[in-house]
């Protein structure tokens, strides 16, 4: 068949977005104009609904046991512990995932691959786009391959080729944000000392430094990162040697091997569109994050999952092609109020003021302690860190509520709903009993319909008994009704032109 999608670019948001497109049976190619994959281990953390995805596409498991599970976070001040922190628990309830996982992204990228070669799909090495035009009917693209010209036409061009993207230049859109004046320096290492251990994150602050330590490669290397010391910043070429001494007079640890070191700047950035008629932003081409919290590479993900269903449907014709002008609108948002978070987050671990060394020596530590005890607070804690926070309650797609449940928001965790998702498929979700005319509906739409039973663990989940919930192939409530509304759920489907995949 035809290839109708081109993916440019096989970093963890394209491969995603290629895994997606392959799973739902979309023809596509994938380029990228490096000779391979890549061969440093850069984002570090994989967080719970990463992982939630990733179960939907069926690999959940292989990639866990490759993985690295954060079960505590200590912070040190000063060398001396002031804090620590379980969180291996941290989403019991929530979600399956509870707690982020760390895999050195060259490792993660060679995973994915494996993925996408099962599924007959190779990628397109030392290929680049040149240029693109779009057309009434598709886009032609100009490529070099192997270091000649060829043009070809898709239907749809999605830009997964990071900061610099070539997409988002030829889009013309502009990359609003800025770059931090602090450097920042990464380290793979093998050491021991207090802040480091397997199942760890150890956050160390000394003066007005700081460096988190977090375990990669089966537990034998250390992650360090970090921002240079102020003696060191003004410097030209900054070697890991003096990166070492620092961190061995600062933080009580001794290096005893250095696998790969190297600084540089932090961005923050927003694209001011993710779409152009036919052309995609996706991951970093569209937004960039400082590091704090290790959300930068999950968001791209999570970009390439919410279009890679849209993309399907539509191409297919289980969708509207109205189904894509809400890629940017339900994605965008999330970016800009990301980039916000994590950029204020930033400036408090770095800045020099008196408030905020207080903050970051003292205040911080101190209130520690309450997130172990209090429930409340270790959820919104989780629901931060993890992305199952994420909501398009604001998007044209979300309709309806149950007084409990706005449409829009990721379906509630209840154990026994989620393996019903790696259909990637609409489908609808009764706790309780469905009605005969509901059941009859879903029969002659070739609707997935799944009855639940109305227990303890749904009710503490929010859920309503005999709700109608229909649930997006990406997890999230599309449409909601107190009641088993047939003619309102019959609406909504042909208002957005959905099909079932199984139709």
């Amino acid at each position: 068949m035809n290839p109708q999608v081109l993916i440019i670019g096989a970093g963890p948001t394209g491969l995603v977005l290629a895994i997606s497109l392959a799973k739902q049976q979309v023809p596509f190619r994938i380029i990228d104009k490096k000779d391979g994959p890549g061969q440093a281990s850069r984002a570090m953390v994989v967080i719970p609904r990463t992982l939630e995805f990733y179960d939907q596409f069926g690999f959940a498991k292989d990639f866990i046991q490759g993985s690295i599970k954060i079960e505590d976070l200590s912070i040190r001040v000063e060398g001396k512990e002031k804090a620590s922190f379980h969180i291996g628990n941290l989403g019991d309830g929530l979600s399956r995932f509870t707690s982020p996982v760390t895999y050195p992204q060259d490792e993660h990228e060679q995973f994915l691959l494996q993925q996408l070669n099962e599924l007959g799909v190779r990628v397109e090495w030392n290929t680049e786009l040149l240029s693109y035009q779009e057309q009434t009917t598709g886009v032609e693209v100009t490529l070099r391959q192997n270091g000649e010209q060829t043009t070809s036409v898709f239907q749809y061009i999605c830009g997964c080729d990071g900061a610099s993207s070539v997409t988002r230049h030829q889009m013309e859109a502009e990359f609003e944000g800025g770059t931090y004046e602090q450097e920042f320096y990464v380290m793979d290492l093998k050491g021991e000392g207090a802040p480091i251990g397997y199942h760890k994150i150890g956050m160390s602050i000394a003066a007005e430094e700081f460096t988190v330590f977090l375990p990669v490669r089966s537990g034998d290397t250390t992650r360090a990162i970090g921002v240079l010391p102020a003696y060191l910043k003004e410097k030209e070429d900054v070697t890991s040697d003096q990166v070492v001494s620092f961190m061995e007079g600062e933080y009580q640890i001794k290096v005893t091997q250095v696998n790969w070191f190297s600084t540089y700047k932090v961005h923050h950035r927003v694209a001011e569109r993710f779409q152009q008629g036919r052309a995609f932003l996706v991951g970093d081409a569209a937004h960039v994050h400082s590091p704090v919290g290790g959300q930068g590479m999950n968001t791209g993900i999570g970009d390439a999952v919410n279009l890679g269903w849209k993309l399907a449907a539509v191409l297919q014709q289980r969708g509207n092609t109205s189904l894509l002008d809400s890629y940017e609108i339900e994605r965008k948002k999330f970016a800009k109020v990301l980039v916000d978070t994590t950029d204020q987050a930033f400036k408090r671990i770095v800045s020099t003021s008196v408030v905020n060394k207080t903050l970051r020596k003292r205040i911080i530590p101190s209130l520690i302690p309450l997130l172990n005890r209090s429930v409340k607070v270790r959820e919104k804690l989780f629901n931060l860190i993890s992305q199952i926070r994420i909501t398009y309650t604001d998007s044209p797609l979300s309709s309806g509520d149950d007084k409990h449940n706005q449409a829009g928001i990721r379906l509630p965790y209840t154990a026994l709903n989620v393996d019903t998702l790696r259909s990637l498929d609409w489908q609808v979700h009764i706790y309780g009993e469905a009605d005969t005319e509901l059941q009859y509906f879903c029969e002659q739409q070739h609707l997935l319909l799944q009855a639940f039973n109305y227990d303890k663990a749904t009710k503490q989940a929010g859920l309503v008994k005999n709700a109608l919930y229909l649930v997006r192939p990406d997890g999230h409530l599309g449409f909601v009704c107190q009641n088993q509304d047939v003619q309102l759920l019959g609406e909504y489907l042909n208002l957005w032109g959905i099909s079932s995949f199984r139709r």
